[in-house]
Order: C-alpha cells, then structure tokens, then sequence
C-alpha cells in the first residue's frame, strides 16, 4: 500500500495555487493520473521519487515513511528508488542501449527480455543521438524497469510512440508490472490509451 497525503505550493499565472493530494494506492495496482496542463501531475511524481519535497503531510510505502513534514523524515531518490520514466526521457549521451541497461542491473536474461519488450534488440550499441523519439522512450521505460522497481512513475511514457506500439507495449508491461509486483502510477495527457488497462485513476487540479 501506498499512503499520500500532501501538499505543495506552485507558482501559477494569476499567483500561487496549492497542489494537494490525499490518496491511497494498493499495492500492484496501476493509476492513471490526469488532468489540464500546469496543475502539478509532475511535480507530484517527483515529490513521490523524492526530487520535489512537499511543503507538508506524508508519504508512507509499504509501511516505510518515506516523506513525514512534522517528523522532519524525507528519505533520498537513492533510498526509495523508484523507477522513474521522465517526460524529456533524461537519458546518458555517451552511453548505448546496452550500457544503458547494464548500469542499472547485472541480469543479463532480464536485460535481453526488456530489450525484446522494447523491441530494441537490434539497437544495443547506438547512443541515444541515433534513436528516434519513439525509440528514445522506449529504452526511458526499460532503464526504468530494469531495477524491477517495487513503484514506477511514468511521466507521458507514451506519447512518441504509435499506435501498435503504444498497444503492444502497454500489453507487455502489464505482464512485467505484475510479475515484479510494481505499483505504477502513470501521467497521460491521453488517458484514452490507457483504456485497456485495468486500473485506477486520480485527476490532479
């Protein structure tokens, strides 16, 4: 189980609007989280990863408290380690797929399963400057999953991708999220294409 209660102060066009969010997420589920542009469905992610700190309230995973304003307890991105797919894909320059891959796990089966998955078993040894957006993305996700996260945020994981693509790939990592036991919370400007997933959804602003 995944416990949120906070909230953050943002900076909006007419002054400051306050992002709060009270929610509980059961363990293994997926959440599609939705709505307008600039109401805080990023920063609300980051606050989870730990690279935004709320300005109160908690964060509690699996019984641990990860974020507690008034027990002044905010563990580092590195001590709750989640996956995190970021929006721009925040991917290493000089390193390849492999190497991308390689960086977060040793598991050569499961590197060679997710790169199957990504469909990018051909592409091992090209840096990011040679892959498409599509592309891009998709190794984004694998990195994500490579460290078989108990929690993953997805920040728009797909919207480079088409349509098959996006079908065939929502279709694997259903499979994957629930062998690893990964709870994923995932933004979409389209929530339409997460319509085949069996899941929850939280609508932010």
């Amino acid at each position: 189980m995944i416990s949120i209660d906070i909230e953050k102060k943002l900076k909006a066009y007419k002054g400051v609007d306050v992002l709060r969010v009270k929610k509980d997420f059961a363990t293994g589920s997926i959440t599609r989280i939705t709505g307008p542009s600039g109401v805080g469905k990023t920063t609300l992610l980051k606050m989870i990863a730990g690279l935004i700190t709320p300005d109160a309230g908690r964060i509690v995973v699996d019984g641990i408290t990860w974020f507690d304003a008034s027990q002044k307890i905010n563990l580092s991105p590195q001590q709750r380690m989640p996956g995190f797919v970021f929006q721009d894909y925040a991917l290493f320059p000089n390193m390849t797929v492999q190497q991308h891959l390689e960086y977060a796990t040793k598991n050569t089966a499961w590197i060679n399963r997710l790169l199957t998955i990504g469909k990018l078993e051909t592409f091992t040894d090209h840096k990011p400057e040679y892959l498409s957006g599509g592309q891009q993305q998709r190794l984004a996700i694998l990195r994500a999953l490579a460290i078989k996260p108990k929690l993953l945020l997805m920040d728009e994981p797909f919207s480079a991708l088409d349509v098959k693509m996006k079908g065939d790939l929502i279709a694997d990592l259903q499979v994957l999220f629930k062998e690893i036991g990964a709870t994923a919370l995932i933004v979409s400007h389209n929530p339409q294409e997460l319509d085949r997933v069996s899941g929850d959804e939280l609508e932010v602003g």
